[in-house]
C-alpha cells in the first residue's frame, strides 16, 4: 500500500487494485473506502499516524472498496457507513448483483480479480445507513450524493466547503493518459451516465476517483467536458 499526500488534509491510499482516501479534521480522520481485504493493519497505522479514525464511508460494496472495512473497524473502532440500498450487501445479508459487462471489459475484470486477495473478506456486522442529501460530520459537512449505475447504492461524497468530490467508481481516470472516464463494470450504464452528469454539475476543484489519479485543479471543468462526451448533462 502506498500513501500519497494530495493536500494538507487529504491522502490517497493506493492498493494493487483501487484506492482509498484519508481526510483529516484536526486529530480526527475519515476513511473513504477501505481497499481490499488484508490491508486493515496498514490502513489503521496510516490513520493513527495522523489521529483517530472515526468513520469509514463506503462508496459501494465491491471487494476492492469494502473488503477492508471490517478489519479497519475492528482495529480502530471506526463506524462503517454505506447507502441504505448498499448496506445489506455490505453486511453480507444478500448477494450483490454482478456487473453487466461490455465485451471489452471482461479481460480487464479478469485481470483485476487476479490481483485481489483470495478467500473473500469479513463483513461488518454493523453499518450506519445514509441516503442522498445526508450530511456527514467531516470536511466542513460532507454531502452524500446517490450515484447509482455502477451499483444500485453507489454514492459520492461532496465536501462543499473545500470543493473536494469523492466519486467512488462512478468516474475513473485512465491509467494510460489520465483522461477522465465513465467508470467501468457497471450494473446499469444508462444510470451510470446520468450519475456522471449529476456529479459533473457540482462545484468541484479536486476530484478523487476509486481508480486512477485524482484531478487536483479545476476538476469541475474536467468532469463536465468528459460527461458531455457521454451525452450526460453535466
Amino acid at each position: 500500500m502506498d500513501v500519497v499526500e494530495l493536500l494538507p488534509r487529504l491522502s490517497l491510499l493506493r492498493f494493487p487494485v483501487g484506492q482509498a482516501y484519508l481526510w483529516r479534521d484536526g486529530d480526527e480522520m475519515t476513511l473513504i473506502d477501505a481497499g481490499p481485504a488484508g490491508y486493515g493493519a496498514r490502513i489503521a497505522e496510516a490513520a493513527r499516524a495522523a489521529g483517530r479514525l472515526r468513520r469509514v464511508v463506503l462508496t459501494h460494496f465491491h471487494e476492492d472498496h469494502a473488503g477492508g472495512a471490517q478489519e479497519v473497524a475492528a482495529l480502530t473502532g471506526a463506524e462503517v457507513v454505506a447507502h441504505t440500498v448498499e448496506a445489506p450487501v455490505v453486511r453480507g445479508e444478500v448477494p450483490g448483483p454482478p456487473p453487466v459487462f461490455e465485451d471489452w471489459e471482461r479481460p480487464l475484470h479478469e485481470n483485476a480479480v487476479r490481483l485481489l486477495p483470495r478467500g473473500g473478506f469479513a463483513r461488518p456486522a454493523r453499518v450506519t445507513e445514509v441516503v442522498d442529501g445526508d450530511v456527514l460530520d467531516f470536511g466542513g459537512g460532507a454531502r452524500v450524493v446517490h450515484a447509482p449505475g455502477h451499483t444500485d447504492g453507489s454514492v459520492a461524497l461532496h465536501l462543499t466547503a473545500h470543493g473536494v468530490l469523492f466519486t467512488g467508481d462512478a468516474v475513473a481516470a485512465s491509467p494510460v493518459d489520465g483522461g477522465v472516464l465513465l467508470g467501468v463494470f457497471n450494473l446499469d450504464r444508462d444510470r451510470a451516465v446520468a450519475s456522471f452528469g449529476r456529479l459533473a454539475d457540482l462545484d468541484t476543484e479536486v476530484a478523487c476517483f476509486g481508480h486512477g489519479d485524482p484531478v487536483t485543479a479545476r476538476a469541475g471543468d474536467v468532469l463536465r467536458a468528459s460527461a458531455r462526451s457521454y451525452g450526460a448533462t453535466g
